[in-house]
This record gives structure tokens, sequence and C-alpha cells, in this order.
């Protein structure tokens, strides 16, 4: 395996919090349905991508951000900040409008930022439902989801840009195509996604809506790693890998660090985020995690490593 410890990452104890999920699971869900909303706001106006990449938004120095989106001969932006908790929605007028996050029903969440964007001529309807939920409520009639926690919700800001970098420095290793570090506000995780380079089989998934989406996300044989806050399978945050499609005998790959395991449920490697905000180096027990479980793909599906990666780089003091 790579040996990737040695490289230059943030690993103050402040910047790996905890995150309980039973502590802030309201308000991971109001938030979630918030994303959404502006996450949908960003896929009405922007030109697909391949694999969806229109859609994600993008961890900021202050919270998520939509980047620049286009609308007529102007552009807007709208920026999630958990440091001041509002959403800031600035366009090249220039006009900023803010948007305050409070404790509040998505109901009037989404009411008063589709008013804002009226305000700034910037006209755009959404699909109003939820996806990739349990029992979805349309935006407008969401009431049952109000709770904010300012302190989860900067703690989970906070992660991000933690596991953000030591993304960004586990893409740095490979030169085939890979994506960028997204946030995708449907299943309200962060990602990277590298790519084999080779087609993969043609989906058939039973929904409909289902199938088109899953199509053109996994059109290509990828290894995805990510964090994900907890819900479902995973009782609680958790960093995870997986192989779409999983080569044979990928769930049987050695991986490290020792409190990595195989979710038969899920598909996947999980590593839990307490294990990692509490090891002596998260940043390189991370690393560690997002190497050897690539590797576990890579090795069992075959990738071509020697045209896809770069080389290690030489110990220091080397000549």
């Amino acid at each position: 395996m790579t040996d990737l410890r040695a490289t230059a990452v943030s690993d103050l104890a402040d910047c790996w919090p905890a995150l309980p999920l039973e502590a802030w699971k309201d308000t991971r869900d109001t938030l979630h349905m918030w994303t959404q909303i502006v996450g949908k706001v960003r896929l009405a106006l922007t030109p697909k991508l391949n694999h969806w990449w229109n859609v994600p938004l993008y961890v900021s120095a202050r919270g998520l951000t939509t980047s620049v989106i286009p609308y007529g001969k102007r552009v807007f932006e709208m920026e999630f900040d958990f440091i001041e908790h509002r959403l800031v929605i600035r366009s090249s007028d220039p006009q900023t409008k803010v948007i305050l996050l409070r404790p509040r029903p998505v109901a009037d969440f989404y009411a008063e930022l589709m008013s804002v964007l009226y305000s700034l001529d910037i006209d755009v309807e959404i699909w109003k439902m939820p996806v990739e939920v349990a029992d979805p409520i349309p935006f407008d009639k969401d009431t049952a989801h109000a709770a904010y926690n300012p302190e989860y919700a900067h703690r989970f800001w906070r992660i991000l840009v933690s596991a953000g970098e030591v993304f960004q420095v586990f893409r740095s290793r490979f030169v085939g195509k890979s994506s960028p570090v997204h946030f995708f506000w449907g299943s309200f995780d962060l990602a990277v996604t590298r790519f084999s380079g080779r087609r993969a089989p043609e989906r058939n998934d039973a929904d409909p809506v289902l199938r088109k989406i899953m199509r053109e996300a996994y059109s290509h044989e990828v290894i995805s790693v990510g964090w994900w806050p907890g819900g479902g399978g995973a009782k609680d945050a958790a960093f995870y890998c997986y192989a779409a499609p999983q080569p044979q005998g990928f769930e049987r790959q050695p991986v490290h660090p020792a409190k990595a395991f195989y979710d038969s449920g899920a598909g996947e490697y999980l590593l839990m985020y307490d294990d990692v905000r509490t090891a002596k180096s998260p940043s390189g027990a991370l690393l560690e995690f997002l190497q050897s479980t690539y590797e576990a793909g890579a090795i069992t599906g075959q990738w071509d490593r020697g045209s896809l990666e770069l080389p290690p780089e030489p110990a220091a003091g080397a000549a």
C-alpha cells in the first residue's frame, strides 16, 4: 500500500469535533431539506454535466456554496455561512441578500428564498419534492422539520473542511479522471470519485426515475469515497468506500486502519468518524482508509494503475 501518512494536512484536534447523531439529528434533517432547496435552484439553472456534476454544493471558507450560477447576463451565488449562520445570495449587479439560519420550518425557508430570488429578478421553479429521503414532504408544506442548532451546524461544516482537505490530498495522487470533492445534497454526503476509464454495464433499476439517475451517475467504472453524517445502516457519522460495479472479491481485501470493516448490507467499506477523530493522527488514519479501500477496488477490478496513479513521492532527504 502506498504510504501517504507523511503528506502535509491539517491535524489540529479541534478540526475533528464530536458530532453525535442523536444530539443533532433534528438539525441535520432540517439542514438536509434547506440544502436540497438551494441545490435544486442550481440544478434548474445550470447545464447538465456528466455524472450529475452540476448538482452538488462545494465546501467554502464559511460553509457550503453553489459556486457561480448563470442567469441571463448576470451570475449569482448562494452560500450557507455556518460561522454567522445565514444564507447569503450575491449577484453580479451587485446585490446581496441575506436569509438568517435559525429554527424555522422548511416551508418558511422555502417561501423566503423564493421571495428573495424574485426580488433579485431571478425567476426559477424547482421540483418541490425532496429526494433520497423516506416519506418526503413537499418543501412548501413541510412544517415538521424546523430545528437548527448553530453549534452543531458549525461542527458539521468544520468536519467537511477537514475531511475535504484530506480528500483533496487523496485526489491529487490520481492522474486519471476524478470528480471534484463535492457535497451531494440528495444523499447529504461529501464525496470524491475515481474512474477507471472503462464503461460500466448498463444499470437496470426497477424505478424508472432511479434508473435514469443511476445510469448517468454510474455510466463508467468508479471507486468512490466519502463522509456521511449518519443514519440508516450507519448509526453514526462514517467514512465510506464503494466500487461500482463491485468487482468479485472486493469485500475480502485487507484494509486499514484496523477498525475499518466491510458492511455487507451497504455494500461498502466503513470507518466510523469517531474512530478517525480519536486516532493519534486523524488525517493519517483517514488517508490509510482512503488508499487501502481504493486499492481493494483497483486490484480486484484490474484497473490500469500504472497509467492512473502518480508514483509515490520520494522519502524526505532522498537524493
